[in-house]
Parts: C-alpha cells; sequence; structure tokens
C-alpha cells in the first residue's frame, strides 16, 4: 500500500499537488482552495478534475480515532491527521488535482486544533458549495470507557488542564455537541475492542469485497539474527544443508539445482504442503480479525540455500492464493 497516514500540525503539503502548464487554476477562491480546478486533455480539450470522496474522523477522545484512521489506510485511503480545518478544503483541491491518484480523502480533526476548531463548520459550508461528497464519522464513547482508557495509558486528557480526566471529557463533549449532530455515522465505542470496531468500518467503506491481506515472505540467516517485524517464523534448518554439497555452495535458493536438491529430502514437499494450508487457515482468521498485513519469515542457518528456495515456493502458493505477496530475500549476499 502506498499511502500513508501524514501529520499536518500546522500546514498542508505543498509538494503533493504537481503544477502543469495546462493546468489553469481559478483565483476566485475565498481560503486558498477551489475544488473547480480544470485540467486539459492531450487534445488541449478542458477536462473537469475528480473531486476525491472525503470522509471526516472526529469525536471523543479516547473514542478510536486513530483506529478507524488506520482502518480506512489500510482500505486504500489517503489519510491526513490532526489537519486544521481550514485547510480541508485546500486538501481535497490538492487531490483534485492529482489526476485521480488520490480519489478518496479521510481527514481527522479534533480537540488538538482546538484552536482551528471554529473553522470547521465554514469549511463543510465550502465543501457544500463546490459539490464535495463528503461524510462525518464520530466516534462516541461513554464517560466510564473514556476514562478507564485514559487511565491504563497514564495520559491526561487534552482538554482537562488542571482538573480531572471527566472535567477535560465533559468539556469536550461540549465543543463537540453541534459536529456529533451533524455526523453521517456515530459509532459507539464502549464496548468494542480493536477488531470490532474495525470490523464496522470495514462494514461501512469496505463495500462488499472481502478485506484484504497482503503478506511478506522473507527469507534470512538465524546467523544474522530473527527480523524483528515477523508475524510468523519458518525454520528450514531441519532440512539437510546444501552448502555441504561442493557443487551446490556457490550457488543461492534461487538456482534451479539448488532448489530440486531442497525439495527432494525428506518431508520438504509435504512441509511446504502442509504449512500452505495452514497459512490458509491463518490468513481466514487474520481476515475476520481486520488484520492487514503479515510478514512470514523463512530462516535457514545462512539466508542463502534453503530458506530462499522455500520462500520462493511459499510466495508462489500464497499468491497463487490470492494473498498479494512481497517477497524478500534479506541476507542473500551477505557471506
Amino acid at each position: 500500500m502506498t499511502e500513508h497516514t501524514r501529520r499536518a500540525d500546522g500546514g498542508g503539503d505543498a509538494d503533493s499537488a504537481p503544477t502543469d502548464d495546462r493546468q489553469h487554476e481559478r483565483t476566485d477562491r475565498a481560503d486558498g482552495a477551489d475544488v473547480s480546478t480544470n485540467t486539459t486533455n492531450e487534445t488541449g480539450e478542458a477536462v473537469a478534475p475528480a473531486i476525491p470522496e472525503l470522509v471526516i474522523i472526529s469525536g471523543m477522545s479516547g473514542a478510536g480515532r486513530s483506529t478507524a484512521a488506520k482502518c480506512l489506510e489500510d482500505l486504500g485511503w489517503f489519510v491526513v491527521d490532526n489537519l486544521p480545518p481550514a485547510l480541508i478544503p485546500t486538501m481535497v483541491e490538492l487531490g483534485a488535482r492529482s489526476q485521480g491518484n488520490v480519489a478518496r480523502i479521510a481527514v481527522v480533526v479534533d480537540v488538538r486544533g482546538r484552536r482551528f476548531f471554529d473553522n470547521l463548520r465554514e469549511s463543510l459550508a465550502d465543501l457544500e458549495a463546490k459539490h464535495v461528497t463528503r461524510r462525518i464519522v464520530f466516534l462516541e464513547s461513554s464517560d466510564d470507557a473514556l476514562v478507564r482508557r485514559f487511565e491504563s495509558v497514564r495520559r491526561p486528557h487534552p482538554l482537562q488542564g488542571d482538573g480531572r480526566i471527566v472535567d477535560g471529557i465533559a468539556a469536550e463533549r461540549d465543543l463537540l455537541r453541534e459536529l456529533r449532530g451533524d455526523a453521517d455515522l456515530v459509532i459507539d465505542t464502549s464496548s468494542l475492542n480493536v477488531h470490532e470496531l474495525r470490523a464496522k468500518m470495514d462494514a461501512q467503506f469496505a463495500g462488499e469485497s472481502e478485506p484484504e491481506l497482503r503478506a511478506t515472505v522473507m527469507s534470512f540467516g538465524y546467523k544474522y539474527g530473527l527480523p524483528v517485524d515477523a508475524d510468523l517464523v519458518v525454520d528450514c534448518r531441519f532440512l539437510p544443508n546444501p552448502h555441504w554439497v561442493p557443487e551446490l555452495r556457490p550457488f543461492t535458493g534461487l538456482n534451479e539445482e539448488v532448489s530440486a536438491y531442497v525439495f527432494d529430502q525428506p518431508g520438504a514437499k509435504e512441509f511446504l504442503n502442509q504449512y500452505t494450508e495452514l497459512l490458509q487457515l491463518i490468513a481466514a482468521g487474520y481476515r475476520r480479525e481486520g488484520k492487514r498485513y503479515v510478514t512470514i519469515a523463512v530462516g535457514c542457518t545462512g539466508g542463502k540455500h534453503r530458506s530462499v528456495a522455500m520462500s520462493e515456493k511459499l510466495s508462489a502458493r500464497l499468491a497463487a492464493e490470492g494473498i498479494e505477496t512481497v517477497l524478500v530475500h534479506r541476507d542473500m549476499g551477505r557471506e
């Protein structure tokens, strides 16, 4: 996935808007954003830009805004965290000028940007006047649940000041009351865990397709250390090492002779078949739990022969099962 959550505590990303001599920007905008900017095609004809779909994520601190934003990011949305409301029209304009590369934008707006919060209604009115499709998702939770969450992480509420957590929660509810009334979707997370919240977001924004799982298959050598980002570790050291076969030693697991040697060993093919079946079971569970990414580390002593050959076969099996797979040989060539 190419989109990343961006923080914007005070300004937009000027580099995200490529300019072109064929683009013509109107100057009748009030706050620096006009999503009606036109471009021209190869024949010189004016083409209306594709206005991105917009979701505004807000709600109570501690209610799960970050989880909701991460869910949309995993679904392919371009997510901007803590964007000042006055810059939302500008963000939409930049998306419109991206020639379809940024088709869906999610913006997290919360009390961390409270000095800008008064501009939100003005920005929403501006977007409505420009016919931008937008939805507001409001994350709600009970006072008891919010207090427990803040106490568990030992952090103060952003609005409590010198008071108690409950004072900050009350102040925030008052500040967000009008926005909550305007919300298109309100999700009460009082009794939800992270996976259940992701499931609700998926139900609203993933459409009918099942959430996609992406796998990274990484070969490695144990003598260089375990990969720190591995979710699952496969140990191929139970197979005879081609390193001790003089004619195979110079080659790697990418070589046909080395791969044939590895999979001619007792248990190699059975291991591949049964581990692939196990991964199918695990993948189904990951999808149900909302997990989008998994890293499978396949190891042997040096990360040159057995782990490389097994990773090649395993990644091909996963790809055949419809799992988007990236193959990485971390330690091949290090010896």
